[in-house]
């Protein structure tokens, strides 16, 4: 299997010339866009686009619009190939607001959208996809993708948090080649969740090196690391990913820090 990283926290793996996408970003500056003047000048993530039309299916790990962006899914699919995605979690309009940037696209975009509930697997190609459990910092629905090929598994971790459900992620479902974390430990402060938390919405640098140690990771890759900071609605913790690489170092697991188009062979 290929790894191809593509910034941010979207991800290109291949296997006997298909290829599935997770969580691509096209157009890193449409983010925080509803946010209007109050987002000018946050530094934006350097992506790049997956290919074009190979992808036997899209993985969206959550509908937050950094990690369904559906320009870039709608770039990467191959003709009547899928989104996968988690369930919708069942709130109102306004428990619902973070997503509708992300749900609106898609919808605009007539791109053929499934439901994978946690535990669950789907076909695609020459790959299995399971959809396993996550928790979004500010209770949205997510899940983490594991994807498999070629004897390799690649856990993909979304933007969790912490949770207790990692021991059960590595007894039915490791090991793990690699792991793709989150890093960064943003706090969150956005204007229609009040009063804010002052505890992280996704793992930092130090948890997820706990976690990517329970998990049992044969190399872990930090993601959702560099890029975007708005003062009081969203602040990460910076030199996320090498914080993180140290932090995994000293627990023995390998880490790499990869670049916007580097491709790794597994």
């Amino acid at each position: 299997m290929r790894l191809t990283w593509l910034g941010w926290a979207g991800v290109e793996l291949e296997a006997d010339g298909a290829t599935v996408v997770v969580d691509p970003l096209d157009d890193a500056g449409a983010v925080f866009a509803p946010l209007g003047d109050q987002s000018a000048g946050t530094p934006l993530p350097e992506v790049v686009a997956p290919r074009a039309g190979r992808a036997v299916a899209g993985l969206v790990t959550h509908l937050h619009r950094d990690h369904a962006d559906a320009s870039a899914l709608k770039t990467a699919l191959a003709p009547a190939a899928p989104i996968l995605e988690p369930p919708p979690g069942g709130g109102d309009a306004f428990e619902e607001l973070s997503l509708a940037q992300a749900e609106h696209e898609l919808t605009a975009a007539g791109l053929e959208r499934r439901h994978v509930a946690p535990w669950d697997s789907a076909a695609a190609g020459p790959f299995t996809l399971t959809a396993l459990p996550a928790s979004d910092g500010v209770g949205d629905p997510q899940v983490a993708w594991l994807i498999e090929a070629q004897g390799t598994r690649v856990l993909h971790l979304g933007d969790t948090m912490f949770h207790g459900y990692w021991w059960r992620m590595a007894r039915r479902h490791g090991p793990f080649n690699v792991v793709l974390v989150p890093v960064n430990g943003a706090v969150l402060g956005f204007p229609h969740r009040r009063p804010a938390s002052p505890l992280p919405a996704a793992l930092d640098p130090d948890q997820a090196a706990i976690a990517v140690e329970i998990l049992g990771a044969g190399l872990a890759i930090p993601i959702h690391a560099e890029g975007y900071e708005i003062d009081g609605v969203y602040t990460p913790v910076p030199d996320a990913a090498e914080r993180f690489a140290a932090a995994a170092a000293e627990r023995g697991v390998p880490a790499r820090i990869l670049q916007p188009g580097e491709t790794i062979e597994l």
